[in-house]
């Protein structure tokens, strides 16, 4: 049997007010939840994917042509995930802020880890970003499906900042103007 010191022996054992105190303080309050796509999807038409082979195939015969192996395999591939994501639906997710953080599935992010939040819209659909102060994952897309944009702002505003405009990086703005002056298929009206 060991021996420990004397100041050792000593426990604290709370009585049942302090116990009481603890489970009032460690009750995490739902505040929203709701279950919605993983990202914003949309059906494509046929006209989509003909023009997307289309463009990959032209760019994999120039590149071909200077004889960039590399770089053909690489734009294959990403023609491939972007047929994927275009083809494949995504899931259904549980999003859950509460008290403490936010969740999204299994994963949580406390408020203490989040920095701010904005909303846009894409495909029709309402999307919450929220930023994060650190660098990864740097930003999470939340897609909204049937929560009112101001039910999500008015629950978030106690616990984060809001932005009500967020400038556009290059990467977003040649995408957007890519998308406006040569679609890949015309626009369902």
């Amino acid at each position: 049997m060991h021996e420990y010191p004397q100041e050792y022996e000593e426990t604290y054992d709370p009585t049942d007010d302090e116990w009481e105190q603890q489970a009032l303080h460690s009750d995490i309050k739902t505040y929203l939840s709701w279950h919605a796509p993983g990202r914003p999807y949309r059906k494509h038409s046929m006209e989509y994917y003909t023009n997307s082979f289309l463009i990959m195939m032209a760019v994999e015969i120039i590149l071909f042509l200077f004889s960039q192996y590399l770089l053909m395999a690489l734009v294959f591939s990403l023609a491939f995930l972007a047929f994927a994501l275009a083809i494949v639906p995504p899931h259904t997710l549980y999003y859950r802020i509460s008290s403490e953080g936010l969740r999204i599935e299994e994963h949580y992010f406390i408020w203490e880890e989040l920095y701010d939040f904005y909303f846009t819209k894409s495909h029709g659909q309402d999307l919450l970003h929220v930023r994060t102060k650190d660098y990864f994952p740097g930003e999470l897309t939340i897609v909204l499906g049937d929560v009112p944009v101001q039910q999500a702002k008015a629950v978030l505003l106690p616990f984060l900042p809001f932005r009500e405009y967020v400038r556009p990086t290059f990467t977003e703005k040649a995408g957007n103007w890519l998308e406006r002056n040569f679609p890949l298929e015309k626009p369902i009206s």
